[in-house]
């Protein structure tokens, strides 16, 4: 029986919010294939001819805005969960960054040096994407041939609809809304080019991006990016018994001039603001952690916009973060995990 650890991988952060390092973060970032997928040659181009000349000084701007005494708050918040996550375990749980110094290269390295034989990768994204889970598997698996290749590697699949992971975000959003009389709710996911979707669609076929295919039964679910956010919203208003109307999935973050998916949730804030709505509340559900794209671009620029417009109250809720049930429910899946050998072999 192997000697099973955990390694648990979010996004990553720049080192410190000077434009150097936010410009060394960029670049591993963007020329990720699987972020910026065109060929080597454009994305080359694209990302150290035209982006990091003019990105890192208006990013390092926006970092310092929502940097922490402790550092990155999506490091320091991932740490927090890290430790409440391994207080409830007996086998070693790492923590890594997709990208940034805090390697998954340097996290596997700390699971082996303390005896560790397999390896359960947890990608921190409930749903599915090419630039998120994707990418950690694929990274993981580079990493294990040419360095680890002893290690067996399992991998968390993605909880989107997981019935335990719903009542705690639902639960948790619940308890964001408490003292808010909003008028609507906005579940606001991280956006992608609509080519990622289809891209990712094993049938080459179901996903048409359209008003249906979503809705209808397909094996591209299992990798489909936008089904997971619009059944993560469904399943949340189903749990907390939303009305019909008064919520919407939107996308935020996106970058470059190709069709991302939508509805926009810059335009959404700005389109409900003129259309009279005063009181707006916003959800974050593709991401655990608070970041950058949550801090910033929701809390700072979102309520920006909406009081431009005429809108009164912007309630934002937090991520999950280092919640007690999230932890909780994250040992579970890994007890789980740790003792299926165990059945195994007692069977």
């Amino acid at each position: 029986m192997h000697k099973k650890g955990v390694l648990m991988v979010n996004l990553g952060s720049p080192d410190s919010t000077d434009p150097k390092d936010v410009k060394r973060y960029l670049d591993e970032f963007l020329m990720d294939p699987r972020v910026i997928d065109v060929p080597r040659w454009a994305r080359i181009l694209l990302v150290r001819g035209i982006i990091l000349n003019t990105r890192p000084k208006k990013s390092a701007e926006a970092y310092s805005k929502i940097w922490w005494e402790e550092g990155s708050p999506l490091i320091v918040l991932s740490e927090r969960l890290q430790a409440k996550v391994q207080e409830k375990l007996e086998i070693p749980v790492a923590l890594a960054m997709r990208y940034g110094s805090m390697t998954i290269k340097n996290g596997m390295q700390e699971l082996v040096d303390k005896g560790v034989e397999e390896i359960l990768v947890m990608p921190l994204y409930p749903q599915f994407a090419m630039a998120t889970t994707e990418t950690i598997t694929v990274k993981v698996e580079e990493l294990r041939q040419e360095f680890f290749p002893q290690l067996h590697i399992s991998t968390l699949d993605p909880f989107y609809n997981d019935p335990r992971y719903i009542k705690v975000l639902s639960e948790s959003i619940k308890r964001g809304l408490e003292g808010s009389n909003y008028e609507h709710l906005l579940f606001s996911y991280h956006g992608v080019p609509e080519r990622h979707i289809r891209k990712s669609d094993p049938t080459k076929s179901h996903c048409k991006i359209d008003g249906s295919c979503c809705q209808t039964p397909s094996e591209a679910h299992a990798y489909c990016y936008r089904h997971q956010c619009k059944e993560t919203t469904r399943l949340v208003a189903k749990y907390l018994q939303f009305e019909e109307g008064t919520y919407t999935t939107t996308f935020q973050s996106r970058l470059g001039f190709d069709p991302w998916l939508q509805p926009y949730t810059d335009r959404t804030i700005e389109k409900m603001g003129l259309a009279g709505t005063k009181r707006l509340a916003i959800v974050t559900p593709a991401f655990v952690s608070d970041c950058l794209e949550t801090l910033e671009e929701i809390a700072m620029e979102g309520e920006e916009i909406f009081h431009e417009v005429g809108g009164e109250d912007f309630t934002v809720i937090p991520c999950l973060n280092e919640d007690d049930d999230w932890a909780s429910l994250l040992a579970d899946w890994i007890e789980h995990w740790r003792i299926a050998d165990l059945k195994t072999a007692i069977a």
